[in-house]
């Protein structure tokens, strides 16, 4: 017990009680939080900061979102057209001359250019017998043309021509396409020039035998529309790939008209002619 009046060593008599002082400074501490606290919330305020997200932000969003798919996928071309586009600059239009006595017989068929020395991939049968071979390339050249190299197992034959165009573009080849794939015959059937069909492989590894010329095997059946013209033009994939060399058309009636069966020799084996990888 301490006696009245007596005063503690290094307390200074009639100094304050120190309770009280700390209790002024906790409410200094308080009021200044709060005036940060204060500028702060005034701050983020008048800095614009984005407001809490709502479910209608999140639903707006995927909304958005979604349309912009849509519009991207719009936006995409088809196959067809992607396919069209990138074997245009290699196609070929064959024409031909078989002069027997007195009469001339003119021809029509279809090539690809299939290497940077602008060698033309065609069917045997379009040129095989013909006194006069013209190809006439995309951008307009016209040059005559020769057969160097045949396969008449597979009824391919290789041309080559006596003038290049400025820019030789030679397609994209591809191997064989599956059953069900998509394809597109692109050729001058009927002398319609630079046609397109569509359709899809039927079957593989069909054999047929033409009436002039050995058993073909191991064809492509597809069916995208081809008639005369279409022979020796290429067979493409969805990404205009070239995947097989029309070749002949399914001719139960003897009649020189698409019935929805139509053949190609496969890339891997028409290649072979031109100095390619043969299967």
């Amino acid at each position: 017990m301490r006696p009245v009046g007596a005063t503690s060593v290094g307390e200074p008599e009639g100094a304050p009680p120190e309770r009280p002082r700390r209790r002024r400074r906790a409410v200094l501490i308080v009021a200044v939080v709060l005036a940060v606290a204060l500028a702060a919330g005034l701050w983020w305020v008048s800095s614009g900061a984005p407001a809490p997200v709502t479910t209608a932000d999140v639903d707006q969003a995927v909304q958005r979102g979604i349309e912009q798919a849509q519009e991207a996928e719009r936006n995409v071309p088809p196959e067809a057209t992607t396919a069209y586009r990138m074997i245009t600059p290699s196609l070929v239009t064959v024409t031909t001359q078989r002069t027997g006595g007195a009469t001339t017989e003119t021809g029509l068929g279809s090539g690809v250019v299939v290497n940077a020395g602008g060698a033309v991939l065609t069917a045997l049968h379009v040129v095989d017998g013909a006194t006069q071979i013209q190809v006439d390339f995309a951008d307009g050249t016209r040059a005559a043309a020769q057969v160097t190299a045949s396969r008449p197992e597979h009824d391919v034959a290789v041309l080559a021509v006596d003038r290049l165009p400025e820019v030789v573009v030679p397609a994209v080849l591809a191997g064989p396409p599956p059953v069900g794939g998509t394809v597109f015959a692109v050729g001058n059937p009927l002398g319609l020039q630079r046609s397109l069909t569509a359709g899809v492989v039927s079957a593989n590894d069909r054999t047929i035998t033409p009436p002039r010329g050995p058993a073909l095997q191991g064809l492509i059946q597809f069916d995208a529309a081809v008639n005369p013209g279409n022979s020796g033009g290429p067979l493409l994939n969805g990404a205009g790939q070239v995947v097989g060399i029309v070749t002949a058309l399914a001719n139960p009636a003897n009649q020189d008209f698409f019935v929805g069966v139509g053949f190609a020799v496969p890339i891997t084996t028409a290649g072979g002619a031109a100095g390619g990888p043969q299967q």
